[in-house]
């Protein structure tokens, strides 16, 4: 009895592991890699038609290259240094990002809610905000 409850308590932690990976491995490394690089052409390939994004204090709806334009602007006036994944979770097939973006000229928080529709991904909501971490 006590063997199972060690075993069970061990496969328990081994999962709660290995859940975060797995959803990681739902997100597209590509996403993450353009928010590094300030890469707005890459980042745009996963951009829904229509994206809900909210950069600084702006926020609205935006055709997918009106989306890019702004992001491209975003990354030029903010050259982008680093980017580390701080929290992210599933719910189906939705996911959502917590992130850190470095900047040239300080610290933004980047919040986005990413759908599967079929084998494709799409970002729907993209939130870029000045932070003081």
């Amino acid at each position: 009895m006590k063997m199972k409850q060690y075993l069970g308590i061990v496969v328990f932690f081994i999962g709660m592991c290995l859940a975060p990976s797995a959803v990681q491995a739902q997100i597209p490394d590509e996403i993450t890699l353009s928010l590094k690089a300030g890469d707005a052409k890459t980042l745009a390939k996963y951009f829904n038609t229509n994206i809900e994004l909210v950069i600084e204090k702006d926020e609205d709806v935006y055709s997918k290259s009106q989306a890019e334009q702004l992001i491209r602007n975003f990354f030029k006036k903010h050259k982008p240094k680093r980017f580390e994944l701080i929290h992210n979770g599933n719910k189906g097939q939705s996911y959502y990002v917590i992130g850190k973006l470095e900047t040239s000229t300080g610290m933004f928080r980047v919040n986005m809610l990413i759908k599967k529709q079929g084998r494709k991904t799409f970002i729907h909501q993209l939130e870029i905000e000045t932070q003081s971490w």
